[in-house]
Protein backbone atom coordinates (compact mmCIF):
# COMPACT_ATOMS: atom_id res chain seq x y z
CA UNK A 1 0.00 0.00 0.00
CA UNK A 2 3.04 2.20 0.52
CA UNK A 3 3.89 2.68 -3.39
CA UNK A 4 -0.01 3.88 -3.87
CA UNK A 5 0.31 6.36 -1.46
CA UNK A 6 3.12 7.53 -2.48
CA UNK A 7 1.70 7.51 -6.24
CA UNK A 8 -1.25 9.73 -4.74
CA UNK A 9 1.16 12.19 -2.97
CA UNK A 10 2.59 12.41 -6.32
CA UNK A 11 -0.01 13.03 -8.45
CA UNK A 12 -1.50 14.80 -6.29
CA UNK A 13 1.33 18.13 -6.18
CA UNK A 14 0.03 21.32 -7.29
CA UNK A 15 2.80 21.05 -10.14
CA UNK A 16 1.29 17.74 -11.77
CA UNK A 17 -2.13 18.98 -11.47
CA UNK A 18 -1.64 22.05 -13.28
CA UNK A 19 0.64 20.58 -15.57
CA UNK A 20 -2.42 18.26 -16.70
CA UNK A 21 -4.67 21.27 -17.08
CA UNK A 22 -2.26 22.91 -19.02
CA UNK A 23 -2.11 19.98 -20.95
CA UNK A 24 -5.83 19.39 -21.73
CA UNK A 25 -6.19 23.14 -22.72
CA UNK A 26 -3.58 22.93 -24.74
CA UNK A 27 -4.78 20.00 -26.73
CA UNK A 28 -8.05 21.57 -27.10
CA UNK A 29 -6.40 25.27 -28.32
CA UNK A 30 -4.16 23.22 -30.77
CA UNK A 31 -7.50 21.41 -32.55
CA UNK A 32 -9.26 24.98 -32.37
CA UNK A 33 -5.88 26.84 -33.54
CA UNK A 34 -5.93 23.65 -36.52
CA UNK A 35 -9.36 24.05 -37.58
CA UNK A 36 -9.10 28.28 -37.58
CA UNK A 37 -6.50 27.62 -40.29
CA UNK A 38 -7.68 24.62 -42.03
CA UNK A 39 -11.46 26.46 -42.54
CA UNK A 40 -11.04 30.20 -41.79
CA UNK A 41 -7.18 31.52 -42.48
CA UNK A 42 -6.53 28.95 -45.44
CA UNK A 43 -9.55 29.11 -48.19
CA UNK A 44 -9.29 32.78 -48.27
CA UNK A 45 -5.54 32.49 -48.71
CA UNK A 46 -5.96 29.60 -51.19
CA UNK A 47 -8.59 31.95 -53.14
CA UNK A 48 -6.52 34.46 -53.46
CA UNK A 49 -4.00 32.49 -54.77
CA UNK A 50 -6.05 31.48 -57.99
CA UNK A 51 -8.23 28.94 -56.56
CA UNK A 52 -6.07 26.56 -54.63
CA UNK A 53 -6.97 24.17 -51.85
CA UNK A 54 -3.67 23.24 -49.39
CA UNK A 55 -5.22 20.21 -48.25
CA UNK A 56 -5.05 18.78 -52.14
CA UNK A 57 -1.04 20.57 -52.36
CA UNK A 58 1.46 17.46 -53.39
CA UNK A 59 3.99 16.42 -55.18
CA UNK A 60 3.42 12.68 -57.48
CA UNK A 61 6.83 10.65 -56.39
CA UNK A 62 5.09 7.38 -58.20
CA UNK A 63 1.99 7.32 -59.93
CA UNK A 64 -0.93 4.96 -58.91
CA UNK A 65 -0.66 1.50 -60.35
CA UNK A 66 -3.92 -1.39 -60.36
CA UNK A 67 -4.21 -1.59 -56.27
CA UNK A 68 -1.03 0.10 -55.40
CA UNK A 69 -1.59 3.66 -54.43
CA UNK A 70 0.10 7.01 -55.30
CA UNK A 71 3.23 7.81 -53.32
CA UNK A 72 3.30 11.75 -52.45
CA UNK A 73 4.49 14.33 -50.81
CA UNK A 74 1.27 16.24 -49.55
CA UNK A 75 3.34 19.38 -48.84
CA UNK A 76 0.06 21.67 -48.47
CA UNK A 77 -0.99 20.02 -45.30
CA UNK A 78 2.53 20.51 -43.79
CA UNK A 79 2.42 24.18 -45.26
CA UNK A 80 -1.24 24.33 -42.98
CA UNK A 81 0.63 22.33 -39.90
CA UNK A 82 3.45 25.00 -40.25
CA UNK A 83 0.95 27.77 -39.77
CA UNK A 84 -0.93 26.05 -36.97
CA UNK A 85 2.69 25.60 -35.19
CA UNK A 86 3.51 29.43 -35.56
CA UNK A 87 -0.05 30.18 -33.88
CA UNK A 88 0.29 28.28 -31.07
CA UNK A 89 3.57 29.02 -30.87
CA UNK A 90 3.07 32.97 -30.74
CA UNK A 91 0.53 32.58 -28.08
CA UNK A 92 2.49 30.28 -26.11
CA UNK A 93 5.00 33.04 -26.40
CA UNK A 94 2.22 36.19 -25.49
CA UNK A 95 1.44 33.94 -22.48
CA UNK A 96 4.96 33.78 -20.75
CA UNK A 97 5.91 37.31 -21.88
CA UNK A 98 2.52 38.46 -19.45
CA UNK A 99 3.48 36.08 -17.34
CA UNK A 100 6.96 37.72 -16.79
CA UNK A 101 6.09 40.91 -16.73
CA UNK A 102 4.04 40.32 -13.89
CA UNK A 103 6.69 38.66 -11.75
CA UNK A 104 8.95 40.82 -13.04
CA UNK A 105 6.32 43.59 -11.22
CA UNK A 106 6.43 41.54 -8.07
CA UNK A 107 10.58 41.47 -7.91
CA UNK A 108 10.65 45.15 -8.41
CA UNK A 109 8.48 45.72 -5.63
CA UNK A 110 10.76 47.06 -3.14
CA UNK A 111 10.84 45.40 -0.03
CA UNK A 112 11.33 47.29 3.03
CA UNK A 113 14.99 46.99 4.34
CA UNK A 114 15.01 44.71 7.32
CA UNK A 115 15.73 46.56 11.03
CA UNK A 116 19.02 46.27 11.50
CA UNK A 117 19.96 44.23 14.54
CA UNK A 118 20.55 45.88 17.89
CA UNK A 119 24.02 45.27 17.93
CA UNK A 120 24.48 47.54 14.61
CA UNK A 121 21.92 50.02 16.25
CA UNK A 122 24.66 50.26 19.40
CA UNK A 123 27.54 50.25 17.09
CA UNK A 124 25.73 53.03 14.90
CA UNK A 125 25.32 55.42 18.03
CA UNK A 126 28.83 54.75 19.15
CA UNK A 127 30.24 55.92 15.63
CA UNK A 128 27.99 58.67 16.04
CA UNK A 129 29.25 60.23 19.10
CA UNK A 130 32.94 59.86 18.44
CA UNK A 131 32.47 61.92 15.47
CA UNK A 132 31.04 64.56 17.46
Amino acid sequence: MGMMSEFKSFAMRGNVVDMAVGIVIGGAFGKIVSSFVADVLMPPIGMLMGGVDFKDLSVVIQEAAGDVAAVTINYGAFIQTVVDFIIIAFAIFMVIKAMNKMKKKEEEAPAAPPKPSAEVELLTEIRDSLKR
